[in-house]
């Protein structure tokens, strides 16, 4: 990835080691001789005072003990200066460190010289510096042309006029000066190098839960909420992922609420259209039920007034059929307020124990006069009581539909049969009369306002197709199934209701 945030961490830590070393290299490069040098300048005055003090202990004695000797022997060897001490008596200067049997001849005649050089500052071949003095010593930085060397000497004078010469090579200073910074160059290589390695392992701890809360996001973005980022630590990346998770179950429930309040505002435009659509239907059909009766009472009104007919029979029948026009459009105003009560919620079920077979037999009495008239044979043989669980009233009005519907319908053998029929504690009422079947695909579009199967015959008995509607609408607010069944010699309405509370 060409932004990875991995590979910009590695370079990261890679310029900084580098630079670094840069740094360090430079210091040591320009700094470090100088300071090796002022340390060293230290370093040999501290051994110089290290020699008084030796030999302010021992100013009576020509030489050293053996136990001096080692301990100056051990200074040298530890700080890396030799030491030498002469006595200056007339003529050349005499060893007191090391012993004169322990100085080669050609040693000492170079110390010699060295000390009357300086002495005398008769140099050749030889660039001299110097970089201290004191009351007691001065330390000098030369450069032996001759030798191709650099020094570092102090010349000292005791107490009692002993000469204290001090040298240090400071070719060892240079060398250590240029090791140090090649090694430093190797190690500054090495550190890169490993630690971009250890970069790029350390780093994908990092940048691996970074990706997966990026894949989360991307999932989240589809809509897909079921990932979550399994959270193990407490630090940054722990906390953004349980921030993640919690955005996540947050948009989940706001996108669920929005979905149901999408859902629901569909549901209302729907219901929204068909109730649009009801009511263009309804007004289409009341005002097709009502034209006629309309038009017949408008006719024969208009024959009253005109006296089309002088005889007082004839005005009879034309007041007679005004009457019942009138009659059968008061009675379906009537069952369209029951509907309307009914489908819309207004009309409360009351819900009673009572006698189912008491209301079949009321019903049935009430219309006696219609079954002799029709020559209609009526099967009912129950007896004993039966309670069921519904509202009266409307329970009455339901088997006064179904029954009223059997008597416009019966033909053939003429013969209405009410049957109860136990089913647990369930009881199916069921109204079935002789003739013919309704043809199948019609059978679920009976329960439709205005739904007349033939409407020729329908009007002939002045029927209008609002009573199953309103069985319908009340087996519906009783929570409870109706229906319709084509039996070979006849059809068959069937509705249902409990027996015990429960």
């Amino acid at each position: 990835m060409k932004h990875s945030i991995r590979l910009r961490l590695a370079l990261l830590l890679t310029v900084l080691i580098a630079f670094t070393i840069f740094i360090t290299w430079f210091i040591n490069r320009t700094f470090l001789a100088d300071y090796y040098l002022y340390c060293k300048k230290n370093q040999i005055a501290d051994v110089f005072y290290l020699v008084e003090d030796i030999y302010a202990k021992n100013k009576d004695e020509l030489f050293l003990s053996e136990e001096d000797t080692i301990t100056i022997e051990r200074l040298s060897s530890n700080s890396n200066v030799n030491i030498y001490v002469l006595m200056s008596f007339a003529g050349a200067p005499l060893s007191s460190y090391p012993h004169p049997l322990d100085f080669g001849e050609r040693e000492e005649a170079q110390i010699q010289l060295l000390i009357k050089n300086y002495m005398s500052n008769d140099w050749a071949q030889v660039d001299i510096t110097t970089i201290q003095e004191k009351d007691n010593y001065v330390i000098y930085r030369l450069y032996d042309n001759h030798l191709d060397s650099n020094y570092i000497d102090l010349i000292g004078v005791l107490e009692d006029n002993k000469i204290v010469f001090l040298r240090s090579s400071f070719e060892s200073i240079q060398e250590s000066v240029t090791l140090a910074n090649q090694f430093l160059g190797y190690i500054g290589i090495a550190a890169v190098v490993i630690g971009i390695i250890a970069m790029l392992l350390v780093s994908s701890r990092y940048t691996k839960p970074i990706h997966e809360m990026a894949n989360i996001a991307k999932r989240m973005s589809e809509l897909d909420f079921e990932a979550k980022y399994p959270v193990k630590n407490k630090d940054e990346i722990g906390e953004l992922g349980s921030s993640l998770n919690t955005l996540s179950d947050k948009l989940q429930d706001t996108i669920s609420e929005l979905k149901s309040a999408n859902n629901e505002l569909e549901i209302d435009i729907q219901k929204k259209t068909e109730i649009d659509e009801m009511r263009k239907e309804f007004l289409s059909n009341v005002s097709h039920e009502l034209k006629t009766p309309i038009s017949l009472i408008q006719g024969y009104a208009e024959g009253l007034i005109e006296n089309v007919h002088d005889d007082e029979e004839n005005r009879n029948y034309y007041c007679e059929v005004i009457i019942d026009e009138a009659n059968k459009m008061n009675q379906m105003v009537k069952k369209l307020l029951t509907l309307n009560e009914l489908e819309f919620g207004s009309n409360q079920v009351n819900f009673d124990r009572f006698d189912i077979v008491q209301i079949i037999k009321s019903v049935l009495s009430s219309n006696e006069i219609l079954f002799q008239q029709r020559e209609v044979t009526v099967y009912f043989i129950e007896k004993e009581p039966i309670y069921v669980w519904a509202d009266e009233y409307l329970i009455q009005q339901v088997l006064s539909n179904y029954i009223s519907n059997a008597l416009n319908h019966v033909s053939d053998k003429k013969i209405i049969e009410i049957r109860l029929i136990r089913r647990g504690n369930v009881l199916r009422i069921a109204v079935f009369n002789s003739g013919e079947n309704i043809p199948e695909e019609e059978l679920d579009k009976l329960w439709i306002k205005f739904y007349k199967v033939d409407k020729a015959r329908t009007r002939e008995y002045g029927g209008n197709g609002i009573g199953l509607s309103i069985v319908k609408a009340i087996m519906n607010s009783h929570n409870k199934d109706c229906g319709v069944i084509n039996h070979s010699t006849g059809v068959e309405f069937w509705f249902e209701l409990d027996i015990t509370s429960l």
